[in-house]
């Protein structure tokens, strides 16, 4: 596992399932209308069961580049946070992913959670490029660490070696 320390938080990185994290926060890579269909939300969805798609229709949706909470239903993370990345295609892909992993970060504070688990948002079925993907993502929780917040720990956990190797690449031009 590699890592980067900022202030009094750490970067690491794990190849993995996300959903076996243990942290305060899992993050899913939601859409907007926070429906928990496949990928990482089917995993986080089967895992954690029918509570955290219960609680998602109460919230009813949210827009790109935002974030909502739930409960973590049976999963070891308390929480998930639903980020809703972009779609490549949509127009300002990459300020939405900023938004997006920003806006994470931001929830964590305001519920006093110190550990969390990103997966690589929107480079699944939304065809955002890996690599944009890692640069977009390590920077943006880069310069939110420095700032003021609790936060302790952020993983990036990705589920296949090629995706780890590229956000270990990115992870190595900070360190």
């Amino acid at each position: 596992m590699d890592s980067l320390k900022i202030k009094n938080s750490v970067i690491e990185l794990k190849q993995g399932d996300i959903t076996e994290c243990d942290t305060d926060a899992i993050v899913n890579a939601s859409n907007s209308q926070l429906v928990l269909g496949g990928g990482v939300a089917g995993a986080i969805r089967r895992k954690g069961g029918p509570i955290i798609q219960e609680e998602c229709n109460k919230i009813g949706g949210t827009p790109v580049g935002t974030a909502v909470i739930t409960t973590g239903g049976n999963l070891k993370a308390r929480f998930v946070i639903h980020a809703v990345g972009p779609r490549m295609g949509e127009g300002n892909e990459d300020e939405k992913l900023k938004n997006a992993t920003l806006n994470s970060l931001k929830l964590m504070d305001k519920h006093n959670l110190k550990s969390i688990a990103f997966p690589a948002i929107s480079t699944g079925i939304f065809g955002y490029p890996i690599d944009k993907c890692a640069k977009i993502m390590i920077s943006s929780t880069n310069q939110y660490l420095k700032s003021e917040t609790q936060i302790l720990k952020v993983i990036f956990c990705l589920y296949t070696k090629g995706d780890y190797d590229v956000f270990k690449r990115e992870l190595d031009n900070f360190g």
